[in-house]
């Protein structure tokens, strides 16, 4: 009944943008230095109501403008303002592409009017955006910002080590979060040591974090999202950088191919190395490490190749090679490589108002455990994205759809603890499509959306109605909330009980799971959550903002590796319990909790202060327990102050204070040792002499 209210309420929204339009005002904005598109840029006519923020391409539409004359202004923090005189005929539409230069001063009292445009017309529950200037921010591990130490320091992120520590998002596990870079599935977004990301800041331009309620263009995965969008390369001239820490060295080039200009378009190249020396510094860094040093070692390699044809349009072919190894000296092994070639492509039409994306991607992950057996242990995972994405911007509304196509094989052996052998070969293909529209009334913000998410290999289709809606209270005031039904396919290679495991592979929905949970039959192999998120922001004064967040994410129906498997599952077993003989497990869970956080920013000053309560429980059928990345405190701070000749100097610290994860005691005894000639009575009598 709830996906056929959505539906018709998705369908009555959309039959408000059939309405005629007036004239509209579109186009991007880019960075004058360099060319770069600017994410989240405040764009508006002067004296109205009538405004744009642009989205990650840079691009911003304003619709339904009456005729006459007007003023556009475009704002950012940090850039020079921009300013225009524009007369407008009814139906017209206008391409106004827009360049602003950094400045050391900035439009305070334009930026917030701009700025409160995004805060009054899209919902923007449970995510955060976050730029590169924000990473360089972040007092990063050998002096090197990154990505992973910026995630740490989030609402609801917790990380459960340095070695092989990965990403728990609001209590899902890291199997349960999509990261994406430009539309194409990176399987395994961290380094062996687990400090550094497979993603140099040099690349990037914009990452959205989604830690839970994200709405329908976000599928197969039922916990949190990490949209990557990389840079594009100076089109303007040619550049570099070299960099050089205690742990890592990199080069980056870019430059135009073809510079670019309005009318001609043009093209360029941005390519980035990075290489670890860990092994060779750590003797002079760890002296307590062993003399061969600490057994990790990473390279990555990314290039992109851009070319725009003018008017914002354009298309970008990028390729990447991640690779980690890890040898401890006469022990255990460990290697894994990832590989990927795709295009992304924004088309801006001139005859209509719709932006449409496009990305088609081909990668491939595996991931070797070698054991002093020589028994193979390996997980494989390749194949494709593509997806097309179209966004309509009706007055301040914003309505969009889009279609995803994803195929992969997924290929695994491995001996458990047990000795006992663990394969599988699997073959799937997953097609969905999607919708949602941001409506706009009065003070109310609606974002409802329906995801139809088609496993073609299990044959189940998951409809997925998602809602997300924020009411502007007062001025400063807006509460927000948002909820939806989530699925996924893919399940971890190792257990979600293991505190420590560098062997992280995938594998498809098994068939070979129990065929009944807790009293009820199981009848489908996907994964399935449901979210469900309320909060507040609080502008508290112009460069000063408050948000606070609850959450619940109620995991329905999870599988789980089985780690204690004792024999195998053939007929002459049957007698034995299933938990001793299947592969994998069925389990259920909750994760709950709340954040807040401060953020204050004005001139050189950058302050970001955490704090975050969560509790996480799993039920495996016969008890519940506690998972091991179920932290229940964890507070951060981070203050930046940039000083100097053009701010070139920057000072930062971080503190983090987190409580202890959970911690289960050996249940054991001691063997009685039987001393002879009365030594052992001695002994004690002596102990307890001794202590009173």
């Amino acid at each position: 009944m709830i996906h056929r209210l959505l539906l018709i309420l998705i369908l009555a929204i959309f039959g408000t943008a059939a309405v005629a339009q007036n004239a509209e005002v579109r186009g991007f904005v880019s960075d004058k230095t360099n060319g770069e598109p600017m994410a989240f840029t405040s764009v508006f006519l002067e004296g109205t109501t009538l405004g744009s923020a642009t989205d990650v391409n840079g691009f911003y539409s304003i619709t339904r403008i009456p005729p006459g004359s007007y003023k556009l202004i475009c704002v950012s923090l940090g850039y020079d303002s921009f300013t225009t005189n524009l007369v407008l005929a009814a139906d017209q539409r206008k391409l106004v592409n827009i360049s602003i230069a950094p400045q050391d001063f900035t439009y305070g009292d334009v930026t917030i009017s701009g700025d409160r445009v995004k805060k009054t017309t899209r919902t923007e529950v449970s995510k955060i955006s976050i730029n590169p200037d924000k990473i360089y921010a972040i007092p990063g591990a050998g002096g090197e910002p990154d990505l992973a130490q910026y995630l740490q320091v989030l609402p609801g992120v917790t990380f459960t080590g340095d070695q092989g520590g990965q990403l728990y998002i609001r209590g899902g596990s890291p199997i349960q979060n999509r990261v994406l870079m430009d539309g194409m599935t990176i399987y395994n977004p961290f380094h062996s040591i687990g400090l550094f990301s497979v993603f140099d800041v040099g690349i990037i331009r914009n990452v959205d974090v989604y830690s839970a309620g994200f709405n329908s263009e976000y599928g197969g995965r039922i916990s949190g999202v990490l949209d990557i969008t990389t840079r594009d390369g100076n089109k303007n001239r040619w550049g570099g950088m070299v960099g050089l820490t205690p742990f890592t060295g990199k080069v980056q080039v870019e430059g135009p191919l073809k510079k670019y200009t309005e009318e001609r378009g043009g093209s360029s190249l941005l390519v980035n190395v990075r290489n670890s020396y860990l092994k060779q510094t750590a003797p002079a860094f760890y002296p307590y490490a062993d003399s061969n040093g600490l057994p990790y070692n990473f390279n990555d390699v990314y290039a992109k190749v851009t070319l725009s044809p003018g008017g914002g349009s354009k298309v970008s072919f990028f390729g990447f090679n991640f690779d980690d190894r890890v040898r401890y000296p006469n022990s255990t092994g460990y290697h894994w490589n990832a590989t990927g070639a795709g295009t992304k492509l924004v088309l801006i039409p001139s005859a209509s108002s719709t932006i449409i994306e496009g990305n088609f991607a081909y990668s491939g992950y595996r991931a070797e455990q070698n054991e002093l057996d020589a028994k193979a242990r390996f997980s494989e995972i390749s194949g494709f994205d593509a997806g097309m994405d179209f966004s309509l911007y009706p007055g301040k509304d914003q309505f969009k759809y889009g279609f995803d196509f994803q195929g992969y094989k997924t290929n695994f052996e491995y001996y458990n603890a047990n000795n006992r052998k663990i394969v599988q070969e699997d073959f799937t293909t997953e097609i969905a499509g999607w919708s949602r529209y941001t409506k706009v009334i009065g003070r109310l913000v609606l974002d409802p959306g329906v995801r139809a998410h088609y496993y073609a290999s299990l044959q189940e289709m998951s409809l997925e109605p998602r809602l997300a809606a924020k009411y502007v209270l007062l001025d400063r005031v807006r509460l927000k909330a948002a909820g939806g039904y989530y699925s996924q396919n893919l399940v971890a290679a190792q257990s979600d009980r293991d505190v420590v495991n560098l062997f992280y592979g995938f594998l498809s929905g098994p068939e070979q799971i129990p065929g009944t949970f807790d009293g009820r039959d199981i009848t489908s192999r996907l994964q399935k959550a449901r979210h469900l998120v309320g909060g507040v922001e609080l502008d508290l004064s112009k460069h000063l903002e408050f948000q606070a967040e609850t959450y619940i994410k109620d995991f329905t129906q999870l599988t789980n590796v089985n780690r204690n498997k004792l024999f195998d599952d053939i007929p002459d077993n049957a007698d034995r319990p299933i938990e001793l003989r299947s592969d994998y497990l069925i389990e259920t869970g909750k994760a709950y909790g709340g954040d807040m956080f401060l953020t204050y920013e004005k001139n050189k000053l950058y302050v970001w202060a955490v704090y975050s309560l969560g509790f996480v429980n799993r039920f495996d059928g016969q008890a519940t327990y506690r998972t091991h990345w179920d932290r229940r405190h964890n507070a951060n701070l981070v203050v930046n102050y940039k000083f100097g000749k053009k701010e070139s100097w920057d000072a930062s610290v971080r503190w983090n204070y987190g409580s202890g994860f959970p911690f289960t005691q050996t249940k054991g005894f001691y063997e009685l040792i039987d001393f002879q000639n009365g030594k052992l009575i001695a002994l004690v009598w002596k102990f307890r002499a001794a202590n009173g």
